[in-house]
C-alpha cells in the first residue's frame, strides 16, 4: 500500500474513533445529573425541588408482595401518601399490590421495565421499555403516570428521549437513605436522609430489595416514622410528587442535551 493510501486509511480510522467517542459522550453525558450538587443547583426540577414547605416522599424498585404492603401499612399509620416508582415487569407480576397502592391513595410512577444498566446506547430498547412500563401502570391504575425515574438514577440521552416521547417527566431526588446496602440500619438511613434534607426536597427510599441486599428494606421501613416525624417537627408537610409543585425542569434538560425545544 502506497504512502497516500496509508495516510487516507489512518485518517479514516481517526475519524471512526472520534465518531465513536462522540456517540459515547452523547449517550452518557446526561448521566452527570446523577451528581447531587450540580443537579440541585443547575437542574432543580430534575432534583425534585418543589414547594419550600413540602417534602416529596418516594419509593423505588417495587412492587413486592412481601415488603410493599408493610410500607403501605406504615404510611397509613403515619397518615402520609407517597409516590411509588415501580418497575413494569414487577407491576405486571404483582398487579394486586399496585392496585392496593392506588386504593390507599398513593401515586404510581415509572421506574422503567427492568432495573437494567445503561452503559451501552440502546435507544430502541429504552423507548420500548418505557412505553411498556407506562402501559402497565395505566392498565393497572386507570391513570397515565406522570413521572419517570431511571434505574440507578442514571439518565442517559436515550432514557431522557424515551421518557419525553412517553409524556413522562424525569425526577431524581435530593435526599436518599442509602437503604439498599447490606449494612444499612434504621439509624443510618434516618441520619443520611436528614443530613441532606431541606424544605422542598424529594426523599428516595426503597420498598423492595429486588435489586438490593436481601432484607435491606427493613431498615428503610423502621426509619420511616422518625423521618416523617422530623419533617413535621421542622414544619414541613410530607406527601407525593403530585402535591410537591416540582419546578419546571424540561428546559434545563433540553439544554443538557443541546436541544432548544
Amino acid at each position: 500500500m502506497n504512502p497516500a493510501a496509508l495516510s487516507r486509511k489512518a485518517a479514516l480510522s481517526r475519524t471512526a474513533v472520534l465518531g465513536a467517542v462522540g456517540l459515547a459522550l452523547a449517550h452518557v453525558g446526561p448521566a452527570g445529573t446523577w451528581l447531587p450538587g450540580p443537579r440541585r443547583r443547575w437542574l432543580p426540577g430534575l432534583a425534585g425541588v418543589g414547594r419550600a414547605g413540602h417534602i416529596a416522599l418516594t419509593f423505588d424498585d417495587g412492587p413486592d408482595p412481601v415488603s410493599t404492603p408493610r410500607f403501605l401499612d406504615a404510611l397509613d399509620e403515619l397518615e402520609v401518601r407517597a409516590t411509588f416508582f415501580v418497575l413494569g415487569a414487577r407491576a405486571a407480576a404483582h398487579p394486586g399490590v399496585v392496585r392496593e397502592t392506588v386504593r390507599r391513595g398513593h401515586e404510581v410512577a415509572v421506574h422503567g421495565w427492568a432495573h437494567t444498566r445503561p452503559w451501552l446506547p440502546t435507544p430502541v430498547r429504552d423507548a420500548r421499555d418505557v412505553r411498556a412500563a407506562v402501559a402497565a401502570v395505566r392498565d393497572l391504575t386507570g391513570c397515565r403516570p406522570r413521572w419517570y425515574r431511571p434505574p440507578y438514577g442514571i439518565l442517559t440521552s436515550g432514557r431522557w428521549a424515551a421518557a419525553r416521547a412517553a409524556g413522562l417527566r424525569p425526577v431524581l431526588w435530593s435526599a436518599w437513605g442509602r437503604d439498599w446496602t447490606a449494612d444499612a440500619t434504621p439509624a443510618s438511613v434516618r441520619a443520611t436522609v436528614t443530613a441532606q434534607l431541606r424544605g422542598g426536597g424529594t426523599i428516595l427510599l426503597h420498598d423492595s430489595d429486588v435489586t438490593s441486599a436481601p432484607g435491606c428494606w427493613r431498615a428503610a421501613l423502621a426509619a420511616l416514622p422518625d423521618i416523617v416525624t422530623r419533617c413535621r417537627q421542622a414544619g414541613l408537610t410530607v406527601g407525593p410528587l403530585d402535591e410537591h409543585g416540582v419546578v419546571d425542569g424540561w428546559r434545563g434538560g433540553a439544554r443538557l442535551l443541546g436541544r432548544h425545544d
